[in-house]
């Protein structure tokens, strides 16, 4: 009973915060979107590579490596070495300089790419199987970035962690394979259509709620 109690206070606590933010959450939802609107190719790869830094490096850190790279024009032709040496704050700085090197064989026709599935699901297998450091999370979190993951789940620690006191899940997995990602992500949609909390707006109040704040 008293883990009953224990959901049922954080049900409500929830509750109370998506009243208070919940237009600032959609506010920055559409702001994501404008950067699908209003970017190109180059500005979509930014965001691409923003999320190849992020796996075990905090967010903040991760978008002021990116700003670096493209200030100092490293983004497009900059070597795996000039990008390592703008990656402070990102872990293992090396390999993913590596890896945005290798990931702008798909720069050209990017954007146009991505439009072209049939939905952000479809465009996330297509990421997870083609670029080099992209697992669910880290796809789900690029398409979310721009302005596509409205139906999606970027299932990090804090989401994760919430979703148990929530009681949507048992316990936090010690690994995520794509199947058990899968089914956290369905259990999550089932929650979201409960409480009439959209996916997309679920999915940062759960950020906010862990870290307090709205970012990337």
């Amino acid at each position: 009973m008293m883990q009953k109690r224990g959901a049922t206070e954080e049900l409500d606590a929830l509750r109370t915060l998506y009243r208070k933010i919940g237009k600032d959450i959609e506010s920055r939802l559409l702001e994501f979107e404008a950067v699908w609107k209003k970017g190109d190719d180059r500005a979509i790869f930014a965001e691409l590579v923003f999320c190849i830094f992020t796996p075990q490096s905090k967010a903040t850190s991760c978008w002021a490596a990116v700003e670096r790279v493209c200030d100092a024009n490293l983004l497009i032709e900059g070597s795996a070495a000039d990008i390592a040496s703008m990656l402070k704050g990102v872990r293992f700085h090396n390999t993913k300089a590596a890896r945005v090197v290798e990931a702008r064989k798909h720069l050209n026709g990017l954007k146009a790419r991505i439009a072209g599935f049939g939905g952000p699901a479809e465009a996330r297998e297509w990421l997870v199987e083609n670029v080099n450091g992209m697992g669910y999370k880290e796809a789900s979190h690029f398409l979310r970035n721009i302005g596509m993951g409205r139906d999606i789940a970027i299932l990090d620690r804090h989401i994760l962690k919430n979703l148990v006191r929530l009681g949507v899940i048992a316990e936090v997995p010690r690994h995520i394979s794509p199947k058990i990602y899968l089914e956290i992500e369905a259990r999550m949609k089932i929650f979201s259509e409960k409480e009439r909390i959209p996916m997309g707006h679920l999915d940062i109040l759960l950020w906010y709620r862990e870290t307090g704040g709205i970012f990337k």
